[in-house]
């Protein structure tokens, strides 16, 4: 059984300056998609445009992801962390424009709205390098025996600024506005870049001359097609996530059925992530040790049951409560599955696996998005989210029959 010493963990001070450069950093993007999200409804009033916000992103992506995995492994990551964190910056900052703009330069709100797309779509290539970049620097700062405790300590820090930049953003954007909430995005981008700087370098085992690219980005798809257990774990993360993705339609109850306006938009956003923090706390304390595989499927079963809840509550607090549960179910999972992958990768192929890894976890979130902005359009919100519900849980059924090897894990 593998020790769990959190105060060992966090007494490295490198993987310190890591995990706060990456507060900042997820802080600041969970910002922006409270704000975009925001944003582009009341721009548009169409439900369908807030779907292609992540449409926009995962596309690019998705595409450069495999390639982003053989740059991850083959050179040095440190820097490629460092020019990913300014491109978001200057990509961000041109959102600026329309903000403080619009009223001079006479835009329009298709026109604002395609603009975002676009900026969007840039900083999805920024994405698949950036995404990978972190989790595969953390096995070269910490101790084998202590990977465990540093992935969900990894999760916790994600979870803790994913809950304060949702409820932050939707904050910022009722007292202070749009314009002077993107400034406070770019700031805090600024501010990871200057924990980053005081990373280590993490140089390529490989040698230039011997890279074949086409031969690299192939051997990590190969090596997750053979290792059931990561294969199982991605597969029920992308499809449950794909279907489950309500928290894109929370602009839409916000304003329209439960009509709490932008700080009831700003919690409702932060709800499943408060969840997620809390079980993360819990679990970092008391861990799991054994049945994690079955744990995992049974998780993702009640996720499903609590967006199935969501669709169908029209009060505000039962409404928070099913996206509190859900992400505390979400945060076992979340635990589960990042451990799961990072102990079955060796080194030398790790960010090539993360990078596959970020195709699921992108196509879950964003193709999510997506796929709830249609289904809202063709079938109605209520009735998307709580299809989206169902789809979770007949996922969760499926994957659960068909890999054993996943049932049967544990660590």
């Amino acid at each position: 059984m593998i020790s769990f010493t959190p105060l060992q963990t966090l007494q490295n001070v490198e993987f310190r300056n890591l995990l706060t450069g990456r507060f900042f950093i997820v802080l600041a993007f969970r910002m922006l998609a409270t704000l975009l999200g925001w944003w582009v409804y009341q721009l548009t009033k169409d439900p369908f445009s807030i779907g292609l916000i992540g449409l926009s992103e995962v596309i690019p992506a998705v595409s450069c992801a495999l390639y982003a995995g053989h740059v991850i492994d083959t050179t040095e990551k440190k820097r490629l962390l460092l020019i990913c964190n300014y491109a978001y910056i200057f990509l961000i900052g041109l959102l600026l424009i329309p903000a403080f703009l619009n009223v001079e330069m006479h835009f329009t709100g298709h026109q604002i709205t395609y603009f975002i797309y676009g900026v969007i779509f840039f900083t999805g290539i920024a994405r698949a390098f950036i995404g990978p970049i972190v989790p595969s620097m953390i096995p070269k700062i910490v101790k084998k025996e202590n990977l465990p405790n540093a992935v969900t300590l990894n999760q916790a820090t994600f979870l803790i600024s994913s809950v304060c930049g949702h409820a932050v953003g939707g904050f910022l954007i009722g007292y202070v506005g749009i314009k002077f909430t993107l400034i406070v995005i770019i700031s805090l981008i600024f501010l990871a870049s200057l924990f980053f700087f005081q990373l280590n370098k993490q140089y390529s085992e490989y040698k230039k001359e011997n890279i074949n690219v086409i031969d690299s980005m192939r051997e990590g798809i190969s090596y997750i097609f053979k290792t059931k257990e990561i294969l199982g774990a991605l597969c029920l993360d992308m499809f449950a996530v794909l279907f489950g993705g309500a928290v894109a339609m929370i602009p839409v109850y916000a304003t329209d059925i439960l009509k709490v306006g932008a700080e009831g938009f700003g919690l409702l956003n932060a709800a499943s992530d408060i969840g997620s923090m809390c079980i993360i706390t819990m679990l970092s304390i008391i861990p799991l040790r054994k049945n994690q595989g079955k744990i995992l499927l049974a998780v993702v079963t009640g996720f499903g049951l609590c967006i199935i809840g969501f669709g169908l509550s029209h009060l505000y607090w039962l409404s928070f409560m099913f996206l509190v549960l859900s992400g505390m179910l979400d945060g076992i999972s979340v635990v589960i599955r990042g451990t799961i992958v990072q102990l079955k990768t060796p080194d030398h192929i790790r960010g090539r696996v993360l990078s596959v890894n970020s195709i699921f976890i992108m196509s879950s979130n964003e193709m999510g998005q997506f796929e709830s902005g249609l289904s809202a359009k063709l079938f109605g919100v209520v009735r998307s989210v709580v299809i989206g519900g169902t789809m979770t849980v007949l996922i969760a059924l499926i994957v659960g029959s068909t890999n054993p090897k996943l049932r049967k894990m544990q660590y």
